[in-house]
């Protein structure tokens, strides 16, 4: 579940809700009370002024009912007036509630002998108090609730200030920096825990990373010793004149193969490096890294019935290692020279557009979707083992730039590049 709000705001909401809930459960129980013990006083009330009147009415049937403001007594003996309401001929004994003339009247009615006593007690002036009370219930539910809001924001604050502490030298990590543990200014509860275990992982993190930068300045020194060993040798033994056509052939290409091999070591270790050179004051031209891709793959078509077209319109300039360059466009160029028997290599370079199209095979679409997987090779038979495009990828990401693949089955396959100029 993704959230828009941090995590603090998120406790001092639940503050809020919970304020709000327990605020709202106590003035609804006070309202209940307050009405509950108002009705049994009136009730109460009303019937000792009854009880009084029917002892008095007991003594002297003359004497007067009870009457003032709020309350009036009345005696059913028999038929009464018609200004007389209907609704107090009709009530049952005990406390009633009714609404007269659009007023509001408490009754407490009792049979005596074959008479019937009643009390009326106007509720005008126990509505309005009843309003006031629930408007002063109102104003104290709203104090609390936002009482809640405020110390749960002072609250989430003191209580998301180790998470946050905590991030903000994590954030602040890095391969090559080794601060004091972090679980050092942290209590021993949850969030000490975390940092403990981030603390572990950082040294495994650093740990790896020198050993990573071990591995590789040792890789550095034991491979390009015995590859410039092997170049050099090529070198020499291509030099002599007595060599065979087919002895030349294959020195050929052991020179081609060391070469590809430490052009692809060198690319590699770059990958390898945390930095970036995509800051660096390299200039690499486009085209001529191109036309010298072409130059050296031709050996793919010396037995196929296949033309290469080269355009190169743009004098494009990018800041990118040579190398990174040069394996990224060998790559695709000699995939599409290894599966294309006959037609068309049409390559060029437009603006900042690299856009290789050929009539090879082609490749189905769950091949165009596994094709930058690492080790996934379309067709083992060409000697690939399934590195070259999941390399190409991961310098594309190093550089920003964009790579997109169109293809057919049988019809043959477009890749287009988008190259940054350096500025």
């Amino acid at each position: 579940m993704n959230f828009r709000f941090s995590l603090r705001y998120r406790v001092a909401l639940a503050f809020l809700m919970l304020g709000w809930l327990i605020s709202m459960a106590m003035g609804g129980t006070l309202y209940w009370l307050t009405i509950s013990m108002e009705e049994e006083l009136i009730e109460e009330t009303l019937s000792i002024e009854l009880e009084d009147y029917i002892n008095r009415y007991t003594l002297d049937p003359d004497t007067l009912p009870p009457s003032s403001t709020h309350i009036q007594g009345y005696v059913i003996t028999g038929k009464m007036p018609d200004t007389f309401p209907a609704k107090l001929q009709q009530l049952p004994s005990g406390l009633s509630h009714i609404m007269i003339d659009g007023s509001g009247y408490y009754v407490e009615l009792r049979k005596h002998n074959t008479k019937r006593f009643l009390v009326l007690y106007a509720d005008e002036m126990i509505k309005h108090r009843e309003n006031q009370y629930l408007g002063f219930l109102a104003l104290g539910i709203g104090m609390m609730t936002l009482l809640s809001s405020v110390l749960g924001l002072w609250l989430a604050g003191r209580v998301i200030l180790p998470i946050t502490r905590l991030a903000r030298q994590v954030s602040e990590m890095g391969p090559d920096f080794s601060p004091q543990p972090i679980k050092k200014d942290l209590p021993y509860d949850e969030v000490g825990e975390l940092s403990r275990a981030i603390d572990g992982y950082h040294q495994r993190l650093v740990e790896f990373n020198e050993r990573e930068r071990a591995f590789t300045s040792n890789v550095s020194h034991e491979l390009r010793t015995p590859l410039a060993v092997i170049e050099g040798a090529s070198e020499v033994m291509l030099s002599e004149k007595e060599l065979s056509k087919g002895s030349q052939k294959r020195v050929e290409r052991i020179a081609r193969a060391a070469t590809q091999i430490t052009r692809l070591t060198t690319a590699l270790l770059a990958l390898a490096r945390e930095e970036s050179d995509r800051d660096s004051k390299h200039q690499c031209p486009v085209h001529k890294i191109l036309s010298q891709v072409v130059d050296e793959h031709q050996y793919l078509l010396s037995h196929k019935s296949v033309e290469v077209e080269l355009n190169t319109n743009s004098k494009l300039i990018t800041s990118s290692d040579p190398i990174l360059l040069y394996v990224v466009l060998a790559n695709l160029i000699r995939n599409a020279f290894s599966y294309t028997s006959q037609g068309i290599v049409h390559i060029c370079l437009q603006d900042e557009h690299v856009v290789i199209e050929d009539t090879g095979a082609g490749m189905k679409e769950d091949q165009l979707l596994k094709m930058f997987d690492r080790y996934y090779s379309n067709n083992q038979s060409k000697g690939g083992h399934g590195i070259g495009l999941s390399l190409v990828r991961r310098i594309c990401e190093r550089y920003d730039w964009e790579i997109s693949v169109h293809s057919h089955e049988g019809r043959g396959t477009s890749v287009e590049l988008l190259l940054s100029s350096s500025s």
